[in-house]
């Protein structure tokens, strides 16, 4: 009874601002960095040679980095160059790169997967080449790409409590200053994993829904 309480009085009430901003930082980061992987994995396997270069140089850069590093280098090292973030600006920032990085994988992926046949014979048809890649190409490799972007989504739902390691408070953050002013550790961790997992379970339906959606028939 007295755990009850002290979730429903003074847990919560905490847990809910904290929820919204988890909920902000995933609803930005995961169009933006799914953005930035489409183009990141188009110039890669499109764009020219310097274009080609350059995108490959930013998956192995993203890839190799520390999400964690990397959003230190945004939020403390930055400003000594004089670019400043606020810690929710900068961790969106630091998600959206990092997210982007992977997802163009998934892309490329799926991109090479599709047969050069299909660029050839929409040409013929008097398409140019970015057509062709926007309306025939890429369509067929999002769909192809879709489990694994997926995943990648469902991952940047629980790197948004690195964002707390910036002093951005969000749901991991607002339990651990609950837990660290009323040392009830054991109920407010459970809380928040059962929020997580809330969050998981609801993003993994969507997107079976969506993989069920754009299914090729048969």
């Amino acid at each position: 009874m007295d755990s009850l309480l002290f979730i429903h009085n003074e847990l919560f009430p905490e847990l809910w601002k904290g929820w919204m901003v988890t909920l902000k930082l995933v609803a930005l980061s995961i169009p933006f960095g799914l953005l930035t992987g489409i183009l990141i994995a188009i110039g890669r396997v499109y764009g020219n040679r310097l274009i080609s270069s350059l995108c490959r140089l930013y998956v192995i850069f993203f890839k190799g980095c520390p999400l964690l590093l990397l959003l230190f280098v945004i939020y403390f090292g930055l400003p000594s160059l004089g670019i400043a973030f606020s810690p929710f600006v900068a961790s969106v920032l630091g998600f959206v790169l990092c997210n982007g990085a992977y997802t163009s994988e998934y892309i490329r992926g799926a991109i090479q997967s599709v047969k050069t046949g299909q660029m050839i014979a929409a040409q013929a048809l008097g398409m140019t080449k970015w057509q062709a890649v926007f309306y025939i190409i890429l369509p067929q490799a999002f769909r192809r790409a879709l489990p694994g972007v997926g995943n990648e989504m469902i991952y940047l739902i629980k790197y948004s409590s690195l964002a707390y390691m910036l002093t951005c408070v969000e749901l991991t953050g607002a339990g651990k200053i609950v837990a660290a002013r009323s040392f009830r550790f054991m109920e407010t961790f459970a809380v928040v994993g059962i929020i997580y997992l809330f969050m998981v379970s609801i993003a993994t339906k969507i997107l079976q829904w969506a993989e069920k959606k754009l299914s090729y028939p048969g």
